[in-house]
């Protein structure tokens, strides 16, 4: 078995991020949701799920509410089982198994007829990607010493960055190009890559799961460490009323939360609905973020050096809410419509990973100094990110139902960002966060 430190061990842990993000990327981001809006059209653009009638854009938003309420209860279920049971690496291949499958069984998502299909798997591969998380990060402090843990986290991000792309770049060709792959079949080459991203995340995970431990063995002291999790984030909810700079920071990130993560995952459907850009155009737009978003992190790491992380955080949340009001204002009928929308995909790509990481850094600096257990705090932070995930694709999903359109949509996430400025803007400055 391979001891702790051990690079072997290290880069075979952050190998799983080389086997995961694929799903994040090719599925939650950029081909499923186009694909499932292109093959849901009706002339009403109504369909039928469960003997209801939905608008079929609110139903997926409804569906992705749905697979992060899951995800958010039970994150701390899955976080109280990783800390106390031995076989964590059961538990992450159950869920990487999971998620992998229900990929795969996407490829027969063929249309309204196999609607549920498109539904039901798209929610399960969601609460497989993220409760595989919960044990793969559990493994961090097993696998790397304190001092290499920094190291061995960004190395796991390099790994998901760079295979995530490369599967994308090769599903964006068999998109734009299927001759080449010998694919006549009209929608039959994003089915395929649904196929390519299961695989992929199935087959490459053995590289992690043959390096890993099956875990440490504690000793199960309570019988109730099932449900530690939930007990933890009832003590912070407690402590956070002594905390109130923390329960500022918080509020404030729940509600920018909303809406970085519904345009996240609902980009691409607009672009496609509002816009009426192809399919090709919004892939590529999607690796241009990507690019965007390592830039925009560097860029504004070093700015909050300078000007402190609160007003950094309110400069990214001005640029995304100038971004939702430009998306807002695009139409279809403009002539430089696709330059706009590629111009404003750029703002949010900088922005993009500059509030993640800079959201995380600043909960770490507010976090109390004499907490023992800072993971915690993490897991508070974690289900409240999920939760915000919930309003924003419901919330997203309502107006939809309602106007029939996506527009109002996005005017409401803009007024989320706003209120989060609000928020921070009473923020009090404390001896590490300013």
């Amino acid at each position: 078995m391979l001891q702790k430190g051990d690079k072997k061990l290290t880069h075979g842990w952050a190998f799983y991020d080389w086997a995961n993000s694929v799903y994040s990327l090719v599925i939650s981001t950029a081909i499923f949701p186009i694909y499932y809006e292109t093959v849901t059209q009706t002339e009403s653009g109504m369909v039928s799920f469960l003997g209801m009638q939905f608008n079929n854009t609110s139903l997926y938003t409804y569906a992705l509410s749905f697979s992060f309420l899951i995800v958010a209860f039970i994150s701390p279920l899955l976080s109280g089982i990783a800390d106390y049971a031995g076989n964590k690496k059961t538990y992450m291949q159950f869920f990487c198994y999971l998620g992998s499958i229900s990929v795969i069984s996407l490829f027969f998502f063929e249309g309204i007829d196999t609607l549920w299909i498109g539904i039901v798997f798209s929610v399960l591969a969601s609460v497989g990607f993220w409760g595989s998380l919960v044990f793969y990060n559990a493994y961090l402090p097993e696998v790397a010493y304190s001092d290499q843990q920094d190291q061995v986290s960004a190395l796991g991000f390099i790994y998901g960055y760079i295979g995530s792309v490369i599967l994308l770049i090769f599903n964006l060709t068999m998109v734009m190009k299927p001759e080449w792959y010998g694919i006549t079949e009209p929608g039959m080459a994003p089915r395929i890559s649904f196929l390519t991203v299961g695989v992929w995340w199935m087959g490459f995970a053995q590289i992690t799961f043959k390096k890993l431990p099956d875990g440490i063995e504690r000793q199960r002291q309570k019988r109730n460490y099932i449900f530690k999790g939930y007990e933890e984030l009832k003590k912070v909810v407690g402590e956070l009323k002594d905390q109130p700079v923390m329960l500022n920071f918080l509020i404030a990130f729940f509600l920018y939360s909303v809406g970085v993560q519904s345009i996240i995952l609902l980009a691409t459907i607009y672009g496609k609905t509002e816009i009426g850009l192809s399919t090709s155009s919004l892939i590529l737009t999607i690796i241009v973020i990507q690019l965007l978003g390592i830039a925009g992190a560097y860029l504004f790491s070093n700015l909050s050096k300078k000007i402190g992380n609160i007003t950094t955080l309110k400069i990214t949340i001005i640029i995304w809410a100038l971004a939702s009001l430009s998306a807002y204002f695009l139409e279809k009928d403009d002539p430089n419509v696709q330059l706009k929308f590629y111009v404003i995909s750029g703002f949010i790509g900088l922005v993009l990973g500059a509030i993640q990481t800079l959201s995380r850094s600043t909960y770490s600096k507010l976090l109390p100094e004499d907490t023992v257990d800072p993971t915690t705090y993490f897991s508070f932070f974690d289900v409240t990110e999920k939760v915000a995930i919930v309003w924003g694709t419901f919330i997203f999903g309502l107006a939809i139902s309602i106007t029939a359109s996506m527009r109002l949509s996005i005017l409401l996430l803009c007024i989320f960002f706003v209120a989060s400025f609000v928020v921070l803007s009473f923020m009090k400055k404390t001896k590490y966060v300013r």
